[in-house]
Order: C-alpha cells, then sequence, then structure tokens
C-alpha cells in the first residue's frame, strides 16, 4: 500500500497541518485508533487518540459526525494535538513533491 505516501504531494488533499505533522519529530509512532470515527484507522499518535481512545465506542458513522466539527476547527487552527492525522508505519517516507515523482521514487527510477 503507498497511500501514506502520497500524503505530502503536491497534488494531496491532506491539510498543510497533516503534512507538517508527517515529518515532525514529535510524532514519532502510529497506533491504530477507535477516537475520531468509530471506525479502527491507523494514525499519527496524538493527544486526542491518548485522552479518548481508550474510551471510543465502535460507532460509525456518528461518532464521525460528533467528532467533525472539532476536527474542521483544529485542522483550520493547525492544532495538530486534536485532528485525525491518518498514516502507515511508512509515514516518513512521504515527500514533498509531485505525485508522478513519488511513483517512481517508489518503483525505484529515481
Amino acid at each position: 500500500m503507498i497511500g501514506t505516501a502520497l500524503l505530502r504531494t503536491h497534488e494531496s488533499g491532506a491539510s498543510a497541518p497533516h503534512k507538517a505533522a508527517l515529518v515532525d519529530p514529535a510524532f514519532a509512532t502510529t497506533a491504530i485508533t477507535r477516537a475520531f470515527t468509530g471506525r479502527p484507522a491507523r494514525a499519527l499518535r496524538n493527544h486526542f487518540i491518548d485522552q479518548y481512545d481508550p474510551i471510543a465506542p465502535e460507532g460509525y458513522p456518528a461518532l464521525h459526525h460528533l467528532t467533525g466539527p472539532l476536527r474542521k476547527a483544529a485542522t483550520a487552527a493547525g492544532d495538530t494535538r486534536l485532528i485525525h492525522l491518518w498514516a502507515g508505519t511508512g509515514h516518513r517516507h512521504a515527500k514533498a513533491e509531485r505525485t508522478l515523482d513519488t511513483y517512481a521514487r517508489l518503483a525505484g527510477r529515481l
């Protein structure tokens, strides 16, 4: 899977705070969490996961809709403590480059 490798590309729809977190040394680990949506997904470990994952219900899509306004406001404020920072374990390989260059790099052509 190469989804995470595409998150920092110029064409990615990921937010600026999300793109920055992928290379921020403060975000060293990932975790599987239900805290943001009620459905398991891997994300960079942050304050929201630490606080709410232990008590997060399996409530998709209700939990997704309940946390939506918080995530939107936190993203607008650049607050990476409260937003979902989806990422795989190889998130450090994501580069700020064109998608085409990412594909070529991963194929061993660069």
